[in-house]
């Protein structure tokens, strides 16, 4: 479901109308927070058929996606990690990467296993944890997928050259700095 419930966005000069009756109203934040919202669903949306498509969700995509970098160095360096985690994953672990809570989780991973993608094992460390492992069936639908996936997030970014990409990371960096100012996720959130 959107985000923004609106199909056509106002006009800045609406904007600028709504600001003489809303004096907190700053018409030129109000039209780049809304553009940033519709982009985001109109970008989750062609993400979200993709994976319906495959009978995956967002969630479990994710999870499927850390399990792997977990196992592929090459793979994990290419998603942004500074390190790759070797080997097996601990739902905690998962739930702290992925920013969900543990019972989020869990219901990822119980998902995931019933549908054959991954398992869970004692931990080979310390037997007292469990360690979800990606399964042959879960690095075969990746692999499967995931070539498809990359040329739709190509094609969605086409028609940006390379620096105009590289300022919307530095951009959009910005508005995720000040929006985890404005709303500190809770440590509480992590612990399920």
């Amino acid at each position: 479901m959107p985000h923004l419930l609106l199909k056509d966005l106002p006009r800045y000069e609406c904007l600028l109308e709504a600001a003489a009756e809303f004096p907190d109203l700053d018409p030129s934040a109000a039209e780049a927070f809304l553009h940033l919202l519709h982009t985001g669903d109109e970008v989750f949306g062609v993400s979200d058929r993709s994976l319906a498509g495959h009978n995956i969700s967002h969630g479990r995509f994710g999870v499927l996606m850390l399990l792997w970098r977990s196992r592929q160095p090459r793979a994990a360096k290419l998603l942004g990690a500074d390190e790759c985690v070797p080997g097996p994953r601990t739902p905690a672990e998962l739930a702290d990467a992925a920013g969900v809570t543990r019972a989020t989780m869990t219901g990822l991973i119980d998902t995931l296993e019933r549908d054959g993608y991954v398992k869970r094992e004692p931990d080979p460390v310390d037997r007292r944890q469990m360690s979800v492992l990606l399964t042959p069936r879960g690095e075969k639908f990746l692999m499967e997928f995931l070539p498809g996936h990359f040329k739709a997030i190509a094609a969605i970014m086409a028609p940006l050259t390379e620096n105009e990409r590289k300022t919307l990371v530095r951009l959009l960096g910005k508005v995720q700095q000040q929006a985890a100012i404005l709303n500190p996720r809770r440590e509480s959130a992590s612990v399920g």
